[in-house]
């Protein structure tokens, strides 16, 4: 019954014997119509080949139809030469083809709701263990987002004065703004010259070796655009933060310690300063406004980031995306070694590469270097230090390295009292609380270095004022 309601075979009829007709009507049906959207096996069959006799420039008539299908045993069965002529002698309308196309799409994807609810049940009642509830949910999702995309489908095709337009309005918007960017705001005011702010659709490659500050930059740019949105800010926004190490109670309370300016681990331990109380209160409370989601699964998968991302665009129109750190990801059909684990890091940059695209969001993704960075005598990274670095650079707009060489200045003092001492200690006060954002890339910039303030107590980067 419910089969039934859900197919308009006059439509598709209609549609089909107006396009044979005349085939210049084919232009008015909509770029998203395809054939697999008829009901009928037989319309499917019809109408694919009416478009492949029109797209080699031949007319698609009932003779050249018949031709075409002429070994088809659907066709034949169905006494197909009859069936395209009658097509074609029923033909009401030829002003409708638009509005017959719409209808036979509506309820291709009634149809298609349909069969994912059957799908999801049949599922649910099966109590595979193999296939947890979460699966079954997260598949279910998928399809309907898919489902929902391919109801959104327009031409790709824009014209060169339209996207001009859209080139020279983002200019203006940055004239406009005191900072001179475009993009969301990192909150680093080099930072954001040079990159001129988190750009739509890019994938940005934040990576460092371990304790170089690399979650505490990302926790600090995603606080800052959230602060910016909760400023009302053009240049903020809300966030998303894919936390693969810390747990949201950590970088909570990071982001806590930065703001109040006392170190995580006193707060962690209920040590706050009778005179900073009422400080540490009010930052709380201005804090919890903030547009700042965090999601710390551990062992999350692309496609689960994928699903998540997506219904949060949709209840909250987040802005920004960031994952700490992208080697902590985990994809379907990957045994880790090293070359599959290669592959898989290939599949991960593509997939936050096309959530950026499709999204039209910046992705900020952490990422891990290789401890060849530790043999070499400049400690500088480089882009091959990258772990598992071909697809990570292929893959993003802009590659950022965090380097502080007071980190491995600070273990290599020399004896006290000695002139090597003196001499290592003036180097230190040069570069203490000092950090590098090395710019190693950008597809649509220059590279260079910003440098940055740093106060690893409470793992917070700031503005450098020389």
């Amino acid at each position: 019954m419910t089969d039934l309601i859900l197919h308009n075979l006059e439509a598709e009829q209609a549609l089909l014997g107006a396009v044979i007709l005349d085939n210049s009507v084919i232009d008015n049906i909509p770029d998203l119509f395809r054939a697999h959207h008829f009901s009928a096996e037989l319309h499917s069959k019809i109408y694919t080949a009416i478009c492949q006799i029109h797209d080699i420039g031949s007319v698609a008539d009932p003779i050249t139809v018949s031709s075409y299908l002429k070994s088809d045993e659907v066709f034949q069965n169905a006494n197909g030469e009859k069936y395209v002529l009658d097509l074609v002698d029923s033909v009401i309308s030829m002003t409708g083809v638009a509005d017959y196309a719409r209808i036979i799409y509506d309820l291709y994807m009634r149809r298609q709701l349909v069969e994912i609810s059957d799908r999801t049940i049949y599922k649910a009642k099966a109590m595979d263990s193999s296939e947890k509830a979460t699966d079954i949910i997260e598949a279910a999702e998928k399809e309907l987002y898919d489902l929902s995309g391919d109801a959104t489908i327009s031409s790709k095709m824009v014209a060169f004065s339209d996207a001009l337009a859209e080139s020279i309005e983002a200019a203006t918007l940055a004239f406009k703004r005191d900072t001179r960017i475009v993009g969301i705001t990192s909150g680093f005011k080099l930072v954001d010259k040079w990159l001129g702010g988190l750009h739509n659709s890019d994938l940005i490659v934040v990576a460092g070796r371990p304790s170089m500050g690399k979650t505490a930059f990302a926790t600090n740019v995603a606080f800052n655009a959230a602060r910016a949105k909760l400023s009302d800010m053009t240049d903020g926004t809300g966030v998303v933060f894919f936390s693969l190490e810390m747990s949201a109670e950590q970088l909570a309370t990071r982001i806590l310690a930065s703001e109040s300016g006392i170190p995580s681990d006193c707060i962690r331990r209920g040590e706050i300063p009778k005179d900073a109380f009422d400080k540490f209160v009010t930052i709380s409370h201005e804090l919890e406004r903030l547009e700042l989601y965090i999601d710390d699964t551990p062992n999350i998968t692309i496609n689960q980031i994928r699903n998540r991302v997506r219904r949060l665009k949709r209840q909250k129109n987040i802005g920004l995306i960031v994952v700490d750190y992208l080697q902590l990801i985990e994809t379907a059909g990957y045994k880790r070694n090293g070359d599959t684990r290669v592959q898989e890091i290939s599949e991960i940059t593509r997939a936050l590469k096309g959530l950026a695209k499709e999204l039209n969001v910046p992705v900020l993704a952490l990422s891990q270097l290789s401890r060849a960075v530790e043999q070499r005598d400049d400690k500088k990274p480089q882009l091959s230090d990258l772990r598992e670095s071909g697809s990570i650079e292929q893959d993003s707009d802009v590659v950022m390295f965090i380097f502080r060489e007071e980190y491995y200045k600070a273990r290599k003092e020399p004896p006290e009292c000695t002139i090597e001492h003196d001499k290592w200690r003036h180097e230190m006060e040069k570069i203490y609380n000092r950090a590098e954002v090395i710019i190693a890339k950008q597809r649509h910039g220059p590279i260079g270095t910003v440098k940055l303030f740093f106060d690893g107590r409470l793992t917070k980067f700031g503005n450098l004022i020389e």
